[in-house]
């Protein structure tokens, strides 16, 4: 089976700022640990944002953790719509994506439909997306859980990758869920 990829939706400066916030700095915690694990076992990382001469580009505190992944910039909502996001993850060979981001309810969950649509294997992580108001993001996530994706959570998708107890990406990664 192909590895998961992760895409990270929007998490963008000037948007970030709107989001709920009681919600956004958890969001920002859990996907500062996804993709710390991404990067220690090498799955791949696809980032997107929306419209960044408006929206700013990708938090500081994330892009840290990118490496060289360069965002792919669109002004469709779905990041399917983005120039290269399609070819990219033909080139991951396709895998099933695992969805983080902004927001919960129009970008987040535009491209789990359209992922659907095409047979990707789509999982949101409902502590690494927001939106801008909680009852937003809670149908974004019932929408996207009644099209077929799985709703899920940083720590599952984190022991999903790993895999086993007995590794020392175990005893590194799991330092940064205490």
């Amino acid at each position: 089976m192909a590895q998961p990829v992760i895409v990270v939706t929007d998490v963008q400066e000037r948007l970030f700022g709107a989001m709920d916030a009681e919600r956004r700095d958890e969001m920002v915690r859990n996907l500062k640990i996804l993709l710390a694990t991404a990067r220690r076992l090498g799955a791949p990382v696809i980032v997107t944002e929306q419209y960044p001469k408006g929206l700013g580009r990708t938090l500081p505190e994330l892009r840290v953790l990118l490496d060289d992944a360069a965002p792919l910039e669109k002004t469709a909502f779905s990041a399917c719509g983005a120039a290269g996001f399609a070819p990219r993850l033909r080139e991951l060979d396709g895998g099933p994506v695992i969805l983080t981001g902004i927001e919960a309810h129009v970008c987040v969950l535009l491209t789990a439909l359209d992922l659907l649509s095409r047979g990707v294997s789509v999982a949101i992580v409902a502590d690494a997306v927001c939106s801008r108001r909680a009852v937003n993001m809670e149908l974004g996530l019932a929408q996207a859980r009644q099209a077929g994706a799985v709703v899920t959570s940083t720590e599952t998708v984190v022991f999903q990758l790993l895999g086993s107890a007995d590794t020392e990406a175990f005893r590194e990664i799991s330092k940064l869920l205490k």
